[in-house]
């Protein structure tokens, strides 16, 4: 399971015009679910995504987690994250999990995250998302699983 997270002053989903989700200071992730993935890959991502330490201390050091600084979290999922482009000049996406299973492990990711973060926000599976966001460094990290 792939998520790639951005340091947020505040983000958004908008489909069809309508904002469907949105957060203020905290993390948006883009969530990529490949085929080996499985519900511990989804616990350990939830986990990875609330502890990782890129807020700044009052030394300005990455040292405080999402939990530390009661940021806000928005996953949303995004399957070209499993895109292979090492060669030629179109993503070729059989890593990628079936979108039955995907959107299954999503749900799951996103329920995990909801248990200990309650106010997370998410896009919507299969949805053509417009996803806006306020990216504060920058700060972007790729975290993987597997």
């Amino acid at each position: 399971m792939i998520g790639f997270l951005q340091r947020v002053s505040q983000a958004r989903v908008d489909i069809h015009g309508v904002t469907t989700a949105s957060i203020g200071p905290g993390l948006m992730v883009l969530v990529g679910i490949q085929q080996a993935d499985t519900t511990a890959d989804a616990e350990r991502l939830v986990q990875r995504l609330l502890n990782y330490r890129v807020f700044p201390d009052a030394q300005g050091r990455m040292n405080l987690s999402l939990l530390d600084t009661a940021g806000e979290l928005l996953l949303v999922p995004q399957f070209t994250l499993a895109a292979d482009t090492r060669k030629g000049n179109r993503p070729s996406f059989t890593s990628a999990a079936e979108p039955s299973v995907a959107r299954s492990l999503y749900a799951q990711l996103v329920q995990l995250a909801k248990q200990q973060l309650p106010g997370t926000a998410s896009g919507s599976f299969g949805a053509d998302m417009q996803v806006s966001l306020t990216n504060e460094g920058p700060v972007s990290f790729w975290l993987c699983t597997g």
